[in-house]
């Protein structure tokens, strides 16, 4: 529809594409800021909500609503689905419907767009950026962010309304609007083809309702189009499961199916959808009242469509399955690498946060398990087990390689200071989590070296290291369960804890020198001694620094 915007050939024309270009823009803009500062406003309770997904299919709906009204996008909630659904978060089931959902939750943005609000637009910016500028609290920051993204939006959408006020006069647009005019396969056709370029049926809905704003078309032109939005937007998540698991991919599929199903089922309903919407009463000029009609029409057909295919959602699920099949080898999951994190999921920071928590808890669960396995090995004088230990730390190197790339990424997007002081100090834990590891495998390396010289411990070395160790995994374990649950009882008893490790280290190294002076120990064993006490006080140091992440 917009090609015709070229028809006149002449400079008013390129003045009409530009200001139309920086209207939308500016829509597009004030919708993510919106969508930033109501994400960030609510983010706990939506990270809250996602958590509670079962596979009770109208929570699973009305979550995808939610989700897409508070971010303001149905693509951003679907391709956020499909890193959940890669990331092993989400089944199948769950995905269709919060996908089913989310079509209804971004109709949110084209009911907002109708209200006659466009003499509050400089009240709406003013107040918006004062709070955002000089705002001291968070929480203020981000409801200027809020209010100042529903300036901006309003004001796109009147640069919009402007820049295609002199369509109607254009003989090229009226002639394409002849052409549409009756044709709704072709309307559909529009309407995929806008939505597909521009990447958001809001988008797409906010031109129409500004076309309608002129007077250039009337809502038996703009219901097929908005059918056509809807398969559109299914291109943003199709080009977001490239590259991801099958699984994710059929979440893109289902996603398709879902809009291109919708669409066939009501192109031959059109004129009953424009009956249905015609029995809303609605108020104001007849311009206002065809503006307000597309938005009802998009509630309506997506609300209705959700409604129709909500019972077939196992069914799709179901064609998807026989559509891309898995193989045994697919289902192999050995989870090397990360496992919760996905830059899909970076769209919506707030999960992303929750996300990596999720697999910093698991990093520490890998180091917790491989320091068991090297004092079993030490104690066991075991080759295979220090071998499972140089394993398990290729795990956890590549686990700190893959969370520092994903923290840097969660760094640079729009989250909220509090949110931002908790990734900060992510890069911490990460690190040392990964110095634990390190001193795992050094008493890995300390038992070989054991094996190799046939060096032989005394039965009162041995139970104190015992005693030092438990003290010690004990203060790991304690810190990775206070991070998981931010429990700061917790980090003060890790705090506790590794005062008395730098205690019994004193203690050791005294009866280490006495045992030496009674010829009880030679050297070689006595080095290896203190090498191991000694990584054992430095990973208490690094659990409480774990700790000390929660406690401040």
């Amino acid at each position: 529809m917009i090609v015709a915007l070229a028809g006149s050939g002449d400079v008013s024309a390129l003045s009409m594409i530009l200001a139309l270009a920086g209207g939308l823009g500016l829509f597009l803009y004030g919708m993510k800021v919106m969508g930033d500062g109501l994400q960030n406003l609510s983010g706990d309770k939506m990270k809250a909500v996602f958590e509670k997904i079962t596979s009770n299919p109208i929570l699973g709906v009305l979550t995808g609503a939610f989700v897409t009204a508070v971010i303001q996008s149905s693509s951003a909630t679907t391709v956020m689905v499909v890193g959940f659904v890669n990331a092993g978060l989400m089944n199948l089931l769950q995905a269709t419907a919060v996908i089913m959902g989310a079509n209804i939750g971004t109709t949110v943005t084209g009911f907002l767009i109708t209200l006659k609000i466009s003499k509050l637009i400089p009240i709406f910016l003013g107040i918006g950026a004062f709070l955002t500028l000089f705002g001291k609290k968070d929480k203020t920051k981000q409801i200027g962010h809020i209010i100042l993204g529903f300036g901006v939006l309003f004001l796109g959408m009147d640069y919009m309304k402007n820049a295609m006020s002199p369509l109607k006069e254009s003989p090229m647009f009226t002639e394409f609007i002849a052409t549409l005019d009756g044709n709704v396969f072709l309307g559909l056709l529009t309407g995929l083809a806008m939505t597909a370029v521009v990447q958001s049926s809001s988008a797409t809905t906010g031109i129409l309702i500004g076309l309608a704003s002129t007077g250039a078309i009337e809502l038996t032109l703009a219901v097929p189009v908005l059918l056509g939005c809807n398969i559109g937007t299914c291109v943003t998540a199709l080009i977001s499961s490239i590259g991801t698991n099958k699984t994710a991919k059929k979440a893109a599929v289902i996603h398709l199916i879902f809009n291109v199903a919708g669409a066939l089922i009501f192109l031959p309903l059109v004129n009953a959808l424009v009956w249905a919407v015609s029995l809303i009463h609605v108020t104001g000029t007849n311009v206002e009242i065809v503006q307000r009609q597309i938005a009802y029409a998009h509630i309506i057909f997506n609300v209705m469509n959700t409604v129709l295919l909500l019972p077939f959602y196992k069914v799709i699920v179901g064609v998807v399955n026989k559509l891309i099949p898995v193989s045994e080898d697919d289902m192999e999951d050995d989870h090397i690498g990360t496992k919760y994190i996905d830059d899909r999921l970076l769209e919506t920071p707030v999960i992303a946060v929750g996300q990596t928590t999720k697999e910093l808890i698991r990093m520490g669960s890998v180091v917790e398990r491989n320091l068991k396995l090297a004092m079993e090995a030490f104690e066991k004088n075991s080759d295979s087990l220090v071998k499972k230990v140089y394993e398990k730390e290729k795990l956890v190197n590549l686990l700190e390689d893959e969370l520092t790339v994903y923290l840097v990424k969660l760094s640079k997007t729009e989250i909220a200071e509090h949110q931002r002081d908790i990734v900060t100090s992510m890069f911490h834990v990460v690190n040392d989590l990964e110095r634990i590891g390190d001193h795992a495998d050094n008493i890995a390396e300390l038992t070989s070296e054991k094996i190799q010289k046939r060096l032989n411990f005394s039965d009162e070395a041995m139970k104190e290291l015992r005693n030092m160790f438990d003290y010690t995994i004990q203060a790991v374990r304690l810190s990775i369960e206070a991070l998981d649950e931010e429990n700061k009882e917790k980090a003060f008893k890790v705090i506790e804890i590794e005062d008395k490790i730098d205690k019994i280290e004193k203690e050791l190294r005294a009866n280490h020198i006495r045992r030496l002076n009674n010829g009880v120990c030679n050297a070689t064993v006595g080095a290896i001694f203190l090498d191991i006490i000694s990584n054992l006080e430095r990973i208490g140091d690094h659990a409480t620094n774990v700790a000390q992440t929660i406690v401040n």
